[in-house]
């Protein structure tokens, strides 16, 4: 059979040709495409948009706190201390650059025993405590921690290998125990813990802010950004009212007497009676604020100002002032002064006998005496009198952590004959030392009480002023004619009564001594335990100085004028020659009598 030609197709094949189908004619419309185009871009911009909003609004803040970790530098540059000066500029305290030296024996090329001989002059150690340090561990370990420029330098110029010295600041005491009452101590972080070094915290400390500089892309500083003197310091001191001469005459004095009784502590305070300056505050046993941490914690504060304690007898110059202020007594006026008297069941001892002049009760400190003179004053008076002057308050001295004194109740103490009979000679109250300081204070100055102080101000290096502290103002309590008749009266007990130990030949001297029993912990007072006291006016002529002497628990017993009244006579005529304070008069000194 003949092929078909090839243009036929069978009618079957032409019926299973796929059907084409036809999209919209609006689909292939350039309007279409662009269309779909337009929203395409919409959908991106939308996405971008959302993103932009998280990066910017959402992780804004923390996005550029990244960023500015890596382009801003926060400089906070260390400002040393101020310089705390004494009354003569010398140096009490400074900071200085200091070094501490790590060992890291992993690296040493020399064997540990060479490396400790060549080590051991410089740093005063043994070689073999030194090789002991080396074999704690491989690395890391602390060798010294304040080395001194000098040494630093002798270390580096030996050139060792694995040795490292990293700098630090190093606040120093040249003057060591003789001002740490004082100036105090700073701890490991630089912040005072301690006397002026805490107290005037907010004076010593230079203030510094925080400098922001832009770094560069490796990460060093722009140069163009580094604000110029942006670590200029001040040279501003803190500067005294302390005579550290007087501090070094005294310590050695107190020191000897202190440990001559067996005593449990004692303090000396020199105060200027006219402006409340403290020439002088030495406590023993003391210590040494370059290594505060060596110290026992009860001798890291100023007893002086923050324990109580019952003044005795040295507190009856003051009430021999009240009652002459108030007008119910004068030095002639005659009182008996029995050698006991019983107030409210107690007995009273340590009178003369017969009746006395309130003269010769102070020179002799006579206990019953002192009862009968308070007696003539009205008991709200009396206790007026005591509260205008101070007690159960405290004497606003710049120093930190001062005790105020305690006293009895208003009720109580008018009530109650005897709380106002122990008053009398200085027991059933308690006040510190520097209390007492402020208050003879007023009878050395013509009748105002001061306040004691230790700072003058910040100077510059030229000695000009640029701040000075805020004092209480000085308030009259006394009058001129009260406080000249009382210092004459002390005068007789330095030179006739129980103040004898204390006489200085050449110059006047008034004074009181004391001795009081301490309370003890069941309410009444210890049979062994003393508080020994002398406190002078010198010169007695020309009032200028209050000088107190503090002997705490003598062993064996005594008395203030054997005790304490011998230390106060030293430390007059160290202040006499210091002061070029010159006789005034010859006196031929007689034997010294103890005193009660």
């Amino acid at each position: 059979m003949a092929n078909p030609p090839s243009s036929w197709r069978s009618p079957r094949s032409r019926s299973r040709s796929p059907k084409v189908k036809r999209l919209p004619a609006w689909v292939n419309s350039s309007q279409f495409r662009a269309g779909l185009v337009w929203a395409a871009l919409m959908a991106g911009l939308g996405v971008l948009a959302v993103n932009l909003f998280y990066v910017q609004i959402v992780k804004g803040p923390a996005l550029r706190a990244v960023a500015a970790s890596h382009q801003i530098s926060v400089l906070r540059p260390f400002m040393p201390r101020r310089d705390i000066v004494d009354r003569l500029g010398n140096v009490l305290a400074l900071d200085r650059p200091a070094y501490t030296l790590y060992a890291h024996p992993k690296l040493f090329k020399l064997s540990k025993e060479e490396i400790a001989e060549k080590l051991a002059p410089i740093l005063d150690k043994p070689a073999a405590d030194l090789v002991k340090q080396f074999n704690e561990g491989p690395s890391g370990i602390r060798v010294e921690y304040a080395i001194v420029e000098d040494t630093q330098e002798r270390i580096r110029d030996l050139a060792i290998d694995g040795l490292e010295m990293i700098q630090h600041q190093e606040r120093l005491y040249p003057y060591k125990e003789v001002a740490a009452d004082i100036v105090g101590y700073v701890n490991g972080e630089h912040i005072g813990q301690a006397g002026l070094e805490l107290s005037q915290e907010n004076v010593l400390q230079r203030q510094s802010e925080p400098i922001r500089l832009r770094q560069m892309g490796d990460g060093s500083i722009m140069p163009d950004q580094i604000p110029s003197g942006f670590l200029n310091l001040d040279d501003l001191q803190l500067r005294l009212t302390i005579d550290t001469r007087l501090q070094r005459a005294i310590q050695p004095m107190l020191k000897k007497q202190v440990q001559a009784v067996n005593a449990k502590r004692g303090t000396v305070i020199v105060m200027d009676a006219q402006t409340g300056e403290l020439i002088s505050l030495v406590s023993e046993p003391s210590y040494d604020p370059n290594e505060y941490f060596k110290a026992k914690p009860e001798h890291l504060k100023s007893w002086a100002i923050t324990d109580l304690y019952e003044p005795g007898s040295t507190f009856k110059p003051i009430n021999i002032a009240i009652a002459l202020e108030a007008k119910v007594a004068t030095p002639d006026t005659v009182v008996d002064n029995s050698t006991q008297i019983t107030v409210d069941g107690w007995p009273i001892q340590g009178g003369m006998g017969g009746s006395s002049s309130v003269t010769e009760v102070l020179i002799h400190s006579s206990n019953p005496g002192m009862v009968h003179i308070m007696d003539l004053l009205k008991p709200d008076v009396y206790y007026q009198w005591l509260r205008r002057l101070g007690l159960g308050g405290t004497t606003g001295i710049d120093l930190p952590a001062e005790t105020p004194g305690q006293f009895r109740a208003r009720k109580s103490f008018i009530e109650t004959r005897i709380e106002r009979a122990v008053m009398s000679f200085g027991q059933g109250l308690s006040l510190t030392p520097m209390q007492l300081v402020q208050l003879h204070g007023a009878i050395a100055n013509g009748g105002k009480l001061v306040t004691p102080h230790v700072v003058q101000g910040l100077y510059n290096s030229k000695g000009q002023l640029y701040w000075k502290p805020n004092l209480r103002p000085a308030r009259q309590v006394f009058s001129p004619a009260t406080t000249k008749a009382v210092l004459k009266m002390m005068e007789g007990a330095v030179n006739e009564g129980t103040g004898k130990a204390a006489r200085l030949p050449g110059y006047h001297v008034a004074g009181k001594t004391g001795t009081s029993q301490k309370a003890n912990e069941f309410g009444g007072y210890s049979e062994s335990a003393y508080v020994t006291s002398f406190v002078s006016v010198f010169p007695a002529d020309k009032p200028r100085y209050v000088v107190l002497t503090v002997v705490d628990e003598p062993a064996g017993g005594g008395y203030g004028g054997t005790i304490a009244a011998p230390v106060g006579k030293q430390v007059m005529q160290a202040i006499a020659n210091l002061k070029n304070i010159a006789p005034s008069m010859a006196v031929s000194p007689e034997g010294d009598e103890p005193d009660n």
